[in-house]
Formats: C-alpha cells, sequence, structure tokens
C-alpha cells in the first residue's frame, strides 16, 4: 500500500490588523484604512453617536503602516510603508491606531479554530500557520471527478471555521510542501483556497517574479533580475552550475531546488493533541429517516473507536462534537461542552446525540464524524 499523498497548507489571514479593525468600524467596509496611527488617532465620538475618523492628510510624523486595507493597496501604499510617504499617496485614507491585545486575541481565536479540525500546526506569527493535513480525515478522498476534493473540502471547512470563530477571512494555499503552499496563499488573495501540485508548476508558479519565493530576499531578488533571471521559470532553466558560479554551491541547490518546487521539511509542531476525532465517508448518501438505524449503527461504532484511541493515548475529553456532510457537501458542525472531562463511550453517545438534535436533515448525508477537544491527561 502506498503512503498517503502529503498535503501542508499555509493559512494567512487577510489584511488581519485591518479586518480586526474593520469588525469594531464595520462603517469603513470598503474604504482604504491604514493602521499604524498613534494614540491620537483614535476615533472621536460625535454627539449624534456616529465617529469622526483620522485620515492620512497633513500627518506628520515617523511611523510607518502596519498593515492596510485592500482599497488602501490599491491606491499604492502597503505594510513598511512611512505613513508620510503613504498620505502622498492616499490622502483620503482613514488612519486608526494598533491594538495588538485585540489582535493577539483574534490570533488565539483563529488558531484554536483551524485545531480543531486539523492539530498539526506550526506556528508563524500573529497572522500565519502551516498546517499538515496529510492525515486529517477526508483529506485523502477524491470527490467525484475530483481527485484532491477531499482535502479540498478539508480546507473549506478551515476557513468555515475560521470566519465562525473569528468574523474573518483566510486564504489558504494546499502543495505537497511548505514552500509551495506559502506561494499558493498568495495566488488568490483574499478569501482564496488554492490546491496545487508538481503538476501545476509550470502553469501558477513558474510565471511569478523570483522574489514570491520565500527565502528569496530583496538582494538576492535584484541579483539574480541584474542576471537576466526575473521569474520563477527562468530560474528553474538555469541549472545548478550556473547558479553555483554565482551564489556558491549551497545557495545554488537550494535555489534550484525551490525553483522546481521541492522542500522536504518537516512542519515545528506541539506534540500535545487538541482533539482526538473520527469519522468517515459513506458508500451511498443516507437519507435520516429512511436509514436511520444505519447511521445509528455507524455512530455507535465511531463513538467506541473514539473512546477507545483515548483511552489508548491516555486522555480525557470536555467538548464533544459532531460532524455531518451532506449531499450538498455542505459541513455543519455542533459542539456540546460537559460538566466533567470523560472518555466513556456511553457518555460521548449522549453528548453526540444531544449535538444531532440541533441539525438540520432535510437533505441526505455522506460524511459523518464525532470529536472530543479541549483534552486533558487522564492522570491530572
Amino acid at each position: 500500500m502506498s503512503p498517503p499523498r502529503r498535503w501542508i497548507a499555509h493559512l494567512d489571514m487577510d489584511a488581519f490588523y485591518a479586518s480586526v479593525e474593520l469588525l469594531r468600524y464595520p462603517e469603513l467596509q470598503g474604504q482604504p484604512v491604514v493602521i499604524g496611527g498613534g494614540r491620537r488617532h483614535q476615533p472621536e465620538v460625535l454627539a449624534d453617536g456616529t465617529r469622526r475618523f483620522a485620515t492620512l492628510a497633513n500627518y506628520k510624523g515617523r511611523g510607518v503602516i502596519t498593515t492596510a486595507t485592500y482599497p488602501a493597496r490599491d491606491l499604492g501604499v502597503h505594510s513598511g510603508m512611512g505613513l508620510m510617504k503613504a498620505a502622498l499617496r492616499a490622502p483620503e485614507a482613514v488612519l486608526l491606531p494598533t491594538d495588538f491585545e485585540r489582535y493577539r486575541l483574534y490570533s488565539r481565536r483563529f488558531k484554536a479554530a483551524v485545531a480543531e479540525i486539523a492539530p498539526s500546526i506550526e506556528d508563524r506569527g500573529i497572522d500565519e500557520i502551516y498546517v499538515d493535513l496529510t492525515e486529517v480525515p477526508g483529506a485523502q478522498d477524491a470527490v467525484g471527478h475530483d481527485p484532491f476534493g477531499g482535502v479540498r473540502a478539508v480546507a473549506q471547512e478551515i476557513r468555515n471555521n475560521v470566519r465562525r470563530a473569528t468574523g474573518l477571512t483566510c486564504s489558504i494555499g494546499v502543495t505537497p510542501n511548505k514552500l509551495l503552499a506559502k506561494i499558493a496563499s498568495e495566488l488568490d488573495k483574499p478569501d482564496g483556497l488554492t490546491v496545487l501540485t508538481h503538476d501545476d508548476l509550470g502553469r501558477r508558479v513558474w510565471p511569478l517574479r523570483v522574489k514570491s519565493i520565500n527565502g528569496i530576499g530583496p538582494k538576492a531578488s535584484a541579483r539574480l533580475e541584474g542576471l537576466g533571471v526575473r521569474t520563477v521559470g527562468e530560474l528553474a532553466a538555469c541549472g545548478r552550475v550556473w547558479l553555483a558560479e554565482h551564489f556558491g554551491r549551497s545557495y545554488a541547490r537550494w535555489l534550484d531546488d525551490a525553483a522546481h518546487g521541492r522542500d522536504e521539511r518537516p512542519l515545528a509542531t506541539s506534540s500535545e493533541p487538541v482533539s482526538v476525532s473520527r469519522e468517515t465517508t459513506f458508500d451511498r448518501d443516507l437519507s435520516a429517516t429512511v436509514d436511520r438505524a444505519e447511521l445509528g449503527a455507524i455512530l455507535d461504532e465511531l463513538v467506541g473507536d473514539l473512546a477507545h484511541d483515548l483511552h489508548r493515548k491516555g486522555y480525557l475529553g470536555k467538548t464533544v462534537g459532531i460532524k455531518l456532510r451532506f449531499d450538498d457537501f455542505k459541513t455543519v458542525t455542533r459542539d456540546l461542552t460537559l460538566a466533567e472531562a470523560t472518555a466513556e463511550a456511553d457518555t460521548i453517545r449522549h453528548a453526540a446525540g444531544l449535538c444531532l438534535k440541533r441539525v438540520d436533515f432535510s437533505r441526505r448525508i455522506r460524511l459523518m464524524g464525532v470529536r472530543m477537544a479541549s483534552l486533558r491527561h487522564a492522570g491530572r
């Protein structure tokens, strides 16, 4: 039996700081907004309850942009740019102060939402993570004529869970490795989902500028372009011997591997699981009324396997969750937090049944899963 196809996702929150601020100030949706001001740039609440916002016009100071909304970026301003320079390009853009405590809160929320579905995570900062989807249930499945439909559905489920938990959008690139996943997450921003394999290199990666590869900085990019190497495809065609003449043997090897999408780096993850789950995709779509007994037997088996996993790994859990995917591929989840942590099948089964009572079963079901979260070691 061949090993499972490796699937690594890079998840990047869309204009993270700005998006968090738009939740607080929804009247700014669709407007050019820049984050990076100080306390004096707090919005002023007027007598009628509306708010007056500071703008970049007449800004004086040495501040820099932390992030900007996409309409602001369309005006030529971007993160890292000085605010005075940005004021020349977009004087009417709204200027808001930074609120890192609030951003850290939303960072914790989105990462917890991802971990509920795919707990193998490498944290890369406040607004981005890598996620190993290889062993996530359903990720290796084909869906209809789409051989990668299973991992696409898992990634979409993660995006949906992040939106439910935070109200924010994210972009995900799903590929065989970290290097390509980072590139892929940028291709369809904002609110994008991109699945790539090595077969897609020529069409989607090689036309990109060399600076699109994470690890090729401004100096290396400028040097490559000075040598006539502007795109990733042109870099892939250079060959290691030619690259070594200009960049040294070690960096040449890395450049060549990167241009061909080769990257075997593992994720640097925590060994502690956030949740344990079991799920299954049915051979045929089942009806909650006609096939009720069969569905009940499947749930009993899933719960039994889950309880066995918890006992084997030495964990108790406090939050029971169910997942259903219907014949239109819509996925719903329901959770119930227990009074006490448990690993007992009867208790989990009862809680799962209560979760199911909160689901609309008007469509036929193609997948069922049960999950235990809020884990702790049984000996603690």
